[in-house]
């Protein structure tokens, strides 16, 4: 007995050795060496690398986002810059999904439902709390954290089928639960809930889209830039090991259960932040606005972005928002699914989203050059 347990643990051992060697030479999994940081770890194996993208490119595009960012609220009507409102807020939402999926391997199609609680929290807390759209955010935040956390604990269990079921049940249960007439005295029931906006300061001299729009930009910003560090830290590289077998990450002391509930917890928080600014801007929430259907477009926009990227969740928010206008202006006898047929590009061309092919396209450029 004592033979084959010795055995077993040899043959561990052996799996997640090969397993730490191998980290090191695959794209975007750099363990640090002993007593090497792991930030200037990451810029020495991106000054190697010809095919990635210099960190000066990165800071220089986010600079000019920003730039953009602060100047088109100036130039634009009050229409587009309440839709681009919407898309910073979809956009955490999504950002949320590739969390949970780039990073830990995690599927689910029921992020429409922790937006609906981070919308709704949001409602009851400025209705009922008595507390300010500002308070109610953080409270939002925290609650739709919780919802993830618990959720994603019994999860643990379930294979990845059994996963995506769980969360489809989730996103069908939870508009029902809001239209019930128990909880009707807080969540409006069918007829949903109206939240009171504060008004922009007077002493900024800012409208109500464009103050809206701000503090949109002035969330989504932080939220953005904290993703892409998680992504490049201890903890990101410790889910990537997960989401690449999670058997052998065990034995190197990664707690599984811990990272995965905490990453579902997360992901489902930046959906709840983005539900919360959703129902600030359009000054209403609904249960029939959170359904199957809307977890699904949060899902394609996701698969859009692509899974592994950051600011890739805003090209798939604006594919959620603007496709169906576009679509419309086709004529009807020419007329198509607009999502399906989007969805079936992607999938068959750009397997890894947009933000996949701008990476491979720089690389196959850069290598080409250093080749000549």
């Amino acid at each position: 007995m004592w033979r084959y347990q010795f055995c077993r643990r040899s043959a561990w051992l052996s799996v997640a050795a090969a397993l730490a060697r191998s980290f090191p030479s695959r794209p975007g999994f750099p363990l640090p060496a002993a007593g090497v940081n792991s930030s200037s770890n990451i810029r020495h194996r991106a000054r190697k690398d010809p095919g990635a993208v210099p960190v000066s490119w990165k800071r220089a595009a986010l600079a000019l986002f920003l730039v953009l960012a602060l100047a088109l609220p100036f130039v634009l009507d009050n229409y587009t810059t309440y839709t681009l409102a919407l898309v910073g807020a979809l956009a955490m939402a999504i950002l949320g999904i590739n969390l949970l999926t780039g990073l830990s391997g995690q599927f689910s199609i029921g992020h429409g439902a922790f937006f609906a609680i981070g919308a709704y929290s949001t409602a009851i807390a400025m209705n009922h709390g008595g507390l300010s759209a500002y308070s109610a955010l953080p409270v939002a935040a925290m609650v739709s954290f919780v919802a993830g956390f618990l959720f994603g604990w019994p999860a643990l269990r379930l294979g990845m089928m059994h996963l995506i079921l769980m969360t489809w049940s989730l996103s069908l249960v939870v508009p029902q639960v809001l239209k019930h007439e128990v909880f009707q005295d807080w969540t409006g029931g069918v007829s949903g809930v109206y939240l009171d906006r504060p008004a922009p300061p007077p002493w900024l001299g800012l409208n109500d889209d464009q103050y809206w729009y701000f503090v949109t930009l002035a969330i989504m910003v932080p939220l953005f830039l904290l993703a892409g560090n998680l992504f490049n830290s201890r903890s990101g590289r410790a889910l990537a090991a997960i989401r690449d077998n999670e058997i052998a990450a065990a034995p190197m002391g990664i707690n599984v259960a811990m990272f995965k509930t905490t990453i579902f917890g997360v992901s489902a928080m930046y959906a709840g932040i983005g539900g919360a600014l959703t129902g600030l801007l359009a000054d209403f929430v609904a249960p029939d606005s959170y359904g199957l259907f809307f977890s699904i477009l949060l899902l394609i926009g996701a698969v859009a972005a692509g899974f592994r990227s950051v600011w890739g969740a805003l090209l798939g928010s604006l594919l959620v928002l603007y496709l169906p206008a576009v679509a419309g202006n086709i004529p009807a006898a020419a007329a198509i699914p607009p999502f399906g047929f989007a969805t079936l590009l992607v999938i068959y061309f750009m397997p890894d989203g947009i933000s996949g092919l701008a990476v491979r396209s720089y690389r196959r450029f850069a290598n080409s050059r250093n080749h000549d």
